[in-house]
Formats: C-alpha cells, sequence, structure tokens
C-alpha cells in the first residue's frame, strides 16, 4: 500500500494553505478596489439625505482617494519595517471600523472624516495584502497562477462596483455600500493569523520621515492638482497652485532621499527594470481603465438610457472574459514571457477600446458592445496580471511592502491623470460637435469615443514602454523566459 510521509503530509498542509490564504488576502484587495467605484451609484440618494450639493458630494470619493494614493508608499515600508501581516490586519481592522462609521454618519462632515480614514487604512492593507502573495508564492509557476487570481479580483472589482452600488442601494439604502464591507473585513481579521505565519520585522531602521512627508504630500497634492482640473479647468488658480505644491514636494522628495541614509524609497530598486518598466506600465493601465468604466458607465445611462441595474448587468460579459483569462495567463507567462505577455494583453486592450469607439449613439448590446467588452476584459485580464508580476519581479523580500506600495501607487495616480486627461478630451470633443450643430446624444457619444480612443492611446504606449525598457539582458534575461527563484535580483 502506497503511504504518505509525514513531511509530505505537512507539505500539501501548508501548500493548500497557502491558497485559502490567498482567497483571503484577495478578497480584502477586492473591498479595497471596489470601495473605489461602488459608492457612485449611492450619490445622489446619499446627498439627497444628507444635504450634499455636487461639489460636497465629490469630495465623497476625494477623500477617500487622496489618502489612498498619497499613503500607499509609507504604508508598504511600514509594512517592511513592523511586518507585513501586522500592517495588514491593522489596516483591515481600520478599514471595517471606518466603514461602519462611514454607514452610520448622520452628516456630510461625518461622511468625509470616515472617508478619509478608509483611504488611509486601505493604503496599509493594500501593499501588505500583495507583499504576502509575493512571499507565500516564490516558485514560478505558483506565483503566475496567485497573481493571475489577484489580477482577476482587481479587474473583477473596478468591474462590479457599478452592479453591488445598483443592487445595495435600491434594495437597502446608500449605508448599504459601507456595510457590506464589514462582515467580509471581519472574516479577514479572523481567517488570516490561522493562513499566514507571524514574519518577522524588518531591520529596525528609523522610518524616513521628511521623504514620507514630502512624498505624500506630494502625490495627494498631485492627485487633488487633477481631480480639481476636471470641474475647474486646467488654468485655474487652485488646479495650479496644487500642481505647483506638487512638484515642489515631489522635487524636495528626490532631494531628501538621494542624501538619506535609509530612504523610504530606495532609487536603486529601479534599477531592477523590470520593476521600472511594470510600474509605468500599471500607471498607463490605471488611467486607461479608470477612464473606460467611467465613460462606459455614464455612456450606457445618459446616451442608451440604461439604469443603474442593466448598466452593469451589461459589464459582466466583460468581467468574465477578465476571470477566464486571468486563469490561462499564467501559461502564456511560462510560454513566451511576462514581457511579451504584457505588451500583447495591451494590444488586444487597444483593440477593444478602438473598437468600442466606433458604437453609436443608438448602439445595440449584442450587435456593437458584447464583442469590443469581451475583447477589453481578455486583455484586461492579461495586463493585470502580467503588469504586476512584471513589478514585483526579483525583489527582495525585505523590500517587498515598497515593491506593492509602489504597484498600488502607480495604478492610483495613473487613475488620476487618466480621467483628468480622458475627462477633459470628452468634454471638448463633446462641445465642439454641438457648436457644429450635432443633437445632444450624438455630441456625447464622440466625447465618449474620444475617451475610449485616448486610453487606447495609453495602452499602446504601455506596450511599447514595456518592449523598449524591459530589454533581455544578464541581469533581466529572466523576463523573456520563465522565472526560476534562483535568478531573482535584488536591486540593493
Amino acid at each position: 500500500m502506497k503511504t504518505i510521509s509525514h513531511n509530505a503530509r505537512a507539505g500539501e498542509s501548508k501548500s493548500a494553505l497557502r491558497w485559502w490564504a490567498l482567497v483571503v488576502l484577495a478578497l480584502a484587495q477586492f473591498l479595497v478596489v471596489l470601495d473605489a467605484s461602488i459608492v457612485n451609484i449611492a450619490l445622489p440618494t446619499l446627498g439627497t439625505e444628507l444635504q450634499m450639493n455636487t461639489t460636497a458630494l465629490s469630495w465623497v470619493i476625494t477623500a477617500y482617494v487622496l489618502p489612498f494614493g498619497g499613503l500607499l508608499l509609507l504604508g508598504g515600508r511600514l509594512a517592511d519595517r513592523y511586518g507585513h501581516r501586522n500592517i495588514f490586519i491593522a489596516g483591515v481592522a481600520g478599514f471595517v471600523i471606518t466603514s461602519a462609521a462611514a454607514g452610520l454618519a448622520a452628516s456630510g462632515t461625518w461622511l468625509l472624516a470616515a472617508r478619509a480614514i478608509q483611504g488611509v487604512s486601505a493604503a496599509l492593507l493594500a501593499p501588505a495584502a500583495l507583499a504576502l502573495v509575493t512571499k507565500l508564492f516564490t516558485e514560478p509557476q505558483d506565483r503566475a497562477k496567485a497573481l493571475g487570481i489577484w489580477g482577476a479580483v482587481a479587474g473583477i472589482g473596478s468591474a462590479a462596483g457599478v452592479l453591488l452600488g445598483g443592487v445595495l442601494t435600491s434594495s437597502f439604502g446608500w449605508p448599504a455600500v459601507f456595510f457590506v464591507n464589514v462582515p467580509v473585513g471581519l472574516l479577514v481579521i479572523a481567517a488570516i493569523p490561522a493562513l499566514v505565519g507571524k514574519d518577522s520585522p524588518g531591520e529596525s531602521k528609523p522610518i524616513d520621515l521628511p521623504g514620507a512627508i514630502t512624498v505624500t504630500g506630494g502625490i495627494v497634492a498631485l492627485v487633488a492638482a487633477l481631480s480639481e482640473a476636471e470641474h475647474g479647468g486646467w488654468t485655474s488658480p487652485v488646479v495650479l497652485s496644487l500642481t505647483v505644491a506638487a512638484i515642489v514636494l515631489l522635487a524636495a522628495f528626490v532631494m531628501i532621499e538621494k542624501r538619506s541614509k535609509d530612504p523610504l524609497v530606495p532609487f536603486s530598486i529601479f534599477r531592477n527594470k523590470s520593476v521600472l518598466g511594470g510600474n509605468l506600465a500599471l500607471l498607463l493601465i490605471g488611467g486607461a481603465v479608470t477612464g473606460l468604466f467611467f465613460a462606459l458607465s455614464v455612456y450606457m445611462q445618459q446616451v442608451l438610457h440604461y439604469n443603474a441595474m442593466t448598466a452593469g448587468l451589461t459589464q459582466l460579459p466583460l468581467a468574465g472574459a477578465l476571470v477566464v483569462i486571468a486563469g490561462i495567463v499564467p501559461g502564456f507567462i511560462k510560454s513566451i514571457g511576462t514581457r511579451w505577455t504584457l505588451a500583447v494583453s495591451l494590444g488586444l486592450f487597444a483593440i477593444g477600446l478602438i473598437w468600442l469607439s466606433m458604437a453609436p449613439s443608438d448602439a445595440a448590446f449584442v450587435a456593437d458592445l458584447l464583442g469590443p467588452t469581451i475583447v477589453i476584459g481578455v486583455g484586461l485580464g492579461g495586463a493585470f496580471v502580467a503588469g504586476t508580476e512584471l513589478a514585483v519581479h526579483g525583489v527582495d523580500d525585505r523590500d517587498a511592502g515598497l515593491a506593492s506600495g509602489l504597484v498600488n501607487t502607480s495604478q492610483q495616480v495613473g487613475g488620476a491623470v487618466g480621467i483628468a486627461i480622458l475627462a477633459t478630451l470628452a468634454a471638448t470633443r463633446t462641445d465642439g460637435l454641438l457648436s457644429d450643430g450635432k443633437e445632444s446624444l450624438q455630441a456625447l457619444t464622440g466625447g465618449f469615443s474620444w475617451v475610449f480612443l485616448g486610453a487606447a492611446i495609453f495602452a499602446v504606449a504601455g506596450a511599447l514602454i514595456v518592449i523598449a525598457v524591459v530589454r533581455p539582458s544578464v541581469s533581466n534575461k529572466v523576463i523573456d523566459q520563465p522565472i526560476t527563484k534562483k535568478e531573482r535580483v535584488n536591486p540593493q
């Protein structure tokens, strides 16, 4: 009779726990991604009940995005310093508490304060979660599969926000979009200690506070400037002031980091060309995705007159394609390498966006929208997985939190840049068509068409950057080959 040794059983048990840990970590990441979009559908109802005007309502989103995007690098470094599991649990606990507080909000001020602290909590948990995934899965095939699931979760979270927001708001009221985070977060907190061992804190080095303050302030000012540009225009005094502040603070950050003995972001990490190329690609992917879902949701509701529920349901094929391809991508990575998998995926993403830009003002879903959204889902699935794999490739465990913080920061800043640029393109095109005597629906459709084309340019630029920056060489030749553990690169 064939028997299984104790060590074999222990190894199988450990392997199974890793995958269950991935499920729990991905669930927490799903909440972070979902929360950036699920609130949008609830805003009109929320504004009426809490007596918040349009400007105040925009801050319901901005109050979350600003601290989230600004503190990600610090959150990643704190995870490296104090332990990835510790910071992850702290972040999830904060996210649960502030989600409950937001759902119980009796005034606009209360809600905005809760949203801001919710963003801080997300900035702690997101980089720590991805760092734990990269530490749990070090073998190339397993890591590719794990990041495939991770990428699918990120894409589904972006696509599911509209659908879940509509269902929860119409069925249970606006507080439900916040309360839904509470039971899921509590489940994560209860499960993670049993699935992920306590990791040792990093070296006892002081946190680079000057670097943390300047980079956080710079990113917050940049994101705020880009967000305000959507409403006030690029030449408004507020936008110009915020832009100058961002430039000054980020320049100061660079100078501080170059002189610091223990920098928050050691720039030597970017000598790893996969990290550099992967983050540049994710920056552009973030911009394209944010513009895509913004334009697609508004186009379906304002031009095609879909209700919120129908608009959400029509994005299910996109999400489905993304999930399926995310499971297949690891095989492509093994065959043709991460670099080319990402470049091809971004090419498919661009093709789907160009096809979508041709949709008319009276589009039929099956004839005009189904095909391009499926192609977009396929491209996005591959891009999320390969882009994340590239951006954390070869990073030493002691910098896993930093690398994960860079991944999330690239996506967040890219999203802010993308929506500001693409929304301006849409408004310019729409105004021009109205001036030419076009009907309002045709003018709106023309504006959204430019958003899709602009997002396609982002995707193509990402593919070209990856091919140009991540060149096969002695130090990163593995990018075009299956990744092996002993070939990992320490960028320090």
